[in-house]
């Protein structure tokens, strides 16, 4: 035989086990057994009924586990629980796409409470030197000043003599009129005045210095051997117009001051010292 007839062979076989299995699978029974199940055979169950006896017969009983690969029905009671599956956690970095164009200018919010002042911050450094500014107004300065002086004696009379001075050492803006002797205010305010006399022997000296026509204070020296140097000097407010001099009383005593041609003894000065608009 050659390899045509082993197919031929092999082929027949495997017809003749198709053929011959399903009759081969049943199982002769015997009358008993026939006759037990024809005996017992029960009317059909409704729908309720055979749901429930589905469910005992599926059911695990009580102390028995379900097999692993038994199916289940969602409905049914004790059905096994099973754990979540976690879901994957996603790296949003490595998502991360382009940065975006600037979004447009929002809308201006609320201003908030003012806060607490801070404290003192430190010292800033020196900062340049500015520019020169604008010149100022003139400053309006008043002066007024006179010193005089008088080199002949004099003796009293039966009246009042003012004293006439006979040497100018300052007479700012004249004054002081030297042929009157008196002092005339154009500046009003606040004046220092001073009176130098020299006595003379055997006499009394007795001045006044007067303001307007009024006596303000008195230079006096008694009768002495010995002749010396007397002064008075005072502040006086003047306003404009007023008039200040030296008056030499008259000779109810024998009354006078000495002086000579080759030196100054007697002098009077005065000057402002504030002026009447000045705070």
């Amino acid at each position: 035989m050659g390899s045509q007839g082993l197919r031929l062979v092999l082929a027949c076989c495997l017809l003749l086990a198709f053929a011959c299995g399903p009759a081969l699978g049943r199982v002769p029974r015997g009358p008993q057994e026939v006759q037990e199940q024809a005996g017992t055979k029960e009317p059909p169950l409704d729908h309720a009924e055979r749901d429930e006896e589905n469910h005992e017969k599926y059911s695990p009983r009580q102390g028995e586990e379900a097999p692993a690969s038994r199916c289940f029905r969602c409905c049914d009671p004790g059905s096994p629980v099973y754990q979540a599956i976690p879901m994957p956690q996603i790296n949003i970095t490595i998502l991360k796409g382009e940065k975006g164009d600037r979004g447009d200018r929002g809308l201006q919010g609320k201003y908030g409470k003012t806060g607490s002042a801070g404290a003192r911050g430190h010292v800033g450094p020196k900062g340049q030197k500015g520019s020169m500014g604008a010149p100022g107004d003139r400053c309006k300065n008043h002066y007024a000043a006179f010193s005089v002086g008088r080199k002949k004696p004099l003796h009293s009379n039966d009246y009042y003599q003012t004293v006439i001075f006979d040497t100018e050492f300052v007479n700012l803006y004249g004054h002081f009129n030297m042929f009157t002797g008196k002092f005339y205010c154009y500046v009003p305010g606040i004046y220092f005045f001073s009176l130098n006399v020299h006595t003379w022997n055997q006499k009394e000296t007795y001045l006044h210095i007067m303001k307007n026509g009024e006596e303000v204070v008195i230079l006096y020296a008694q009768v002495s051997d010995r002749s010396i140097m007397q002064s008075q000097s005072l502040m006086l407010e003047l306003r404009d117009q007023d008039e200040v001099w030296v008056r030499l009383f008259k000779g109810e005593r024998e009354n006078a001051i000495f002086s000579d041609e080759f030196d100054t003894y007697i002098t009077f000065s005065g000057y402002l010292v504030k002026h009447a608009l000045e705070p």
